[in-house]
């Protein structure tokens, strides 16, 4: 006869499986509500992929090893449930470098209006790229500041959406037609139009033009985040998001459960069993709603049903620590500007459009593409107070268009292929080689970490290795969503991961409105 750990209760008003960013908010919502609320986590800690860890033996640095940045996260879901969490602003917002002429240049973006013009106009030779961007990124402003709100809503239908919008020119840009055609007819600068573009890649295997407007997806949740689209730096790391959202759902009088591995759900639409094992024992625990913060191919298998395909994850993530940044072959800007944003590396539009190429033959991008920021230069409190007097830095890379099928046959060979390549391009803009600023962890070894798709896939369950647990979807109602997005086949089972409708990134918002589903809102 199976065990149960000792829980409070035998029947709880929802039960959430997963203590990932999404699982928590929603705990939270609903104990703060007046609901009784287990979260049962098959770890040993709450966190999911936004957590921040020691990954180098002896280091004292407190990476966020997987996600980085925070954008989609509400203020309202910060203020609702009253988190000890804060981020600040990077006053760089980017850092291209380039060589035209046989000579080292860039184009930063940022420091002030002044300032990122004059950039532009040396990069360019004229002020047309410069205002075609700023007209560009107005536009992408405005449809954030009537987008955003609407996602911790219902969900709107598309004619609502569309309507809220108000301008038929940047609907048909970023909803109806693939966001290459407005990236070619408003910019004619390759560099300006790869950094552009690298907004709509982020993990995510599509060209420019795809048909499926994949990108387009993309391109948009990574642009209306805040009303502003700024990407944000988490004080602490990622993990003092999680660590307060556990708090906050602890004191609302949420219980949660490491090392529960949830293994079955069984449903009748009124109350559920969850079947759980421990390492010591397995048993099981009722719950009228049962929130599954996990992806659609978990919650599948959790219910009995076939998964649908795993989304194919595309992205390489690179931690690292140095003892120095590394000086620039561009003398005219600061290493502590250049790398305080993000640092775009083979990112042209022509080098994104041939990585893509390459990718989609089954090949490693000859020149991979990649993107840089150090977290430390904005919030140094990562670093333990030696490593931060000595000057030590960290570095996030995130690498475009390597999707899983490059690893399969050999993840471990394909993964040093992949970042030899990646740092010889980074490399060609540096007046030292990277390897000679990587500081040593305890044993001598550089401190440096890469993750393939098949890593994520493996280290955190992700299907695919895909970061948004599947496709993102526009953030409108169509033919298979509920109310919220958050709906499933089974009336008091709800998906609260980023598989959601509106899911993806670090947003709580499929927590929270999972949360109000449960609560009738």
């Amino acid at each position: 006869m199976p065990a149960r750990t000792a829980f409070a209760r035998d029947l709880y008003d929802a039960v959430i499986v997963g203590g990932g960013h999404n699982g928590l908010v929603a705990a939270a919502y609903l104990a703060r509500a007046g609901k009784s609320v287990l979260v049962l986590e098959r770890l040993g800690r709450t966190g999911g992929a936004a957590v921040s860890t020691r990954p180098f033996a002896g280091v004292d640095a407190r990476l966020s090893r997987y996600s980085y940045l925070v954008s989609l996260l509400p203020k309202k879901i910060v203020d609702d449930l009253g988190l000890d969490f804060a981020v600040r602003k990077r006053t760089i917002s980017s850092y291209t470098p380039t060589v035209r002429g046989g000579r080292p240049g860039g184009l930063l973006v940022g420091g002030g209006h002044d300032r990122t013009a004059a950039s532009f106009r040396r990069l360019t030779g004229s002020d047309a790229e410069f205002t075609a961007w700023q007209a560009f990124y107005e536009t992408t402003r405005q449809v954030a500041e009537r987008v955003f709100p609407t996602l911790t809503e219902p969900l709107p239908t598309a004619a609502a959406l569309r309507e809220r919008v108000a301008d038929d020119v940047a609907w048909r840009m970023l909803f109806e037609e693939p966001i290459g055609v407005a990236v070619e007819d408003r910019f004619t600068d390759d560099l300006v139009r790869g950094v552009v573009l690298t907004d709509a890649l982020i993990g995510t295997f599509a060209d420019a033009h795809d048909p499926s407007l994949a990108q387009n997806r993309c391109f948009l949740y990574h642009v209306i985040g805040q009303g502003t689209g700024d990407w944000d730096v988490p004080v602490g790391g990622m993990g003092a998001l999680t660590d307060a959202l556990a708090r906050a759902a602890r004191a609302a009088g949420a219980e949660i459960a490491t090392g529960h591995e949830v293994t079955a759900i069984r449903t009748d639409g009124t109350e559920a069993e969850v079947g759980y094992v421990t390492a010591e024992a397995s048993g099981t625990v009722a719950a009228r709603h049962v929130l599954v913060n996990a992806s659609p191919q978990t919650l599948a298998e959790l219910v009995g049903d076939t998964p649908p395909e795993p989304a194919e994850g595309a992205q390489l993530k690179v931690n690292m620590l140095l003892k120095r940044l590394p000086r620039l072959r561009d003398t005219s800007v600061d290493p502590r500007e250049a790398f305080a944003g993000t640092f775009h590396i083979a990112e042209d539009y022509g080098q994104l459009a041939t990585a893509y190429a390459e990718a989609a033959r089954g090949e490693l991008p000859s020149a991979p593409p990649s993107e840089i920021y150090c977290h430390s230069l904005t919030d140094a409190s990562i670093l333990g107070l030696e490593l931060a007097a000595q000057g030590y830095q960290t570095l996030t890379l995130f690498g475009l268009h390597t999707p899983a099928r490059l690893f399969a046959d050999d993840n471990d060979k394909a993964r040093e292929q992949l970042l030899a390549a990646t740092l010889a391009q980074l490399d060609a803009h540096l007046d030292e080689p990277l390897a000679d600023c990587l500081a040593p962890d305890a044993d001598g070894r550089p401190c440096i970490e890469a993750k393939t798709p098949l890593d994520l896939e493996r280290d955190l369950r992700l299907p695919g290795g895909n970061i948004f647990h599947r496709a993102l979807a526009f953030p409108y109602a169509d033919g298979s969503t509920g109310r919220w997005g958050v709906e499933t086949g089974l009336a008091n089972v709800l998906l609260c991961g980023a598989g959601a409708v509106r899911g993806g990134g670090v947003s709580g918002i499929p927590g929270h409105n999972a949360a109000m589903a449960v609560l009738g809102r």
